[in-house]
């Protein structure tokens, strides 16, 4: 299990709370959930509800739509962004491919922090748009 104090200097790492006071994420840093993963395990389903977020620090999972490969994403990636938004099925089933450490946040947490920084707000909507792109 990782330090709040860990978790803060990860965060910090990562460019969607870069610019966030060390202060504020170590507040915000109690509110993620650490989940680890082996290898093969699914930690999203297509089709489900959702209404979380995920930062992805270690391992590698894949991005599966209706049972196809779409995207493999590494450390620092973040998924399921579309939730924390629009509580509607998720798009996407994710599975891991390795060892995999995962930290989760429910919507309700980030919708403080778009309030109080709206520099996530905007990293939020360039991940989105990102996507979208690669769609496309």
């Amino acid at each position: 299990m990782l330090l709040t104090i860990e978790k803060v200097i990860i965060l910090k790492s990562i460019d969607l709370f870069s610019e966030i006071p060390e202060n504020d994420l170590l507040t915000l840093a109690m509110e993620f959930e650490t989940i680890e993963y082996g290898k093969g395990k699914m930690v999203i389903k297509q089709g489900d509800i959702g209404t979380s977020m995920y930062v992805l620090i270690s391992g590698e999972v894949n991005v599966n739509i209706d049972g196809k490969t779409v995207a493999t994403l590494g450390e620092k990636n973040i998924f399921g962004e579309l939730a924390i938004f629009d509580p509607e099925p998720r798009s996407a089933t994710i599975l891991t491919t390795k060892e995999t450490v995962l930290f989760k946040i429910e919507s309700d947490v980030i919708y403080d922090l778009i309030s109080k920084y709206s520099n996530v707000a905007r990293g939020i909507i360039k991940i989105l748009s990102k996507r979208i792109r690669e769609i496309n």
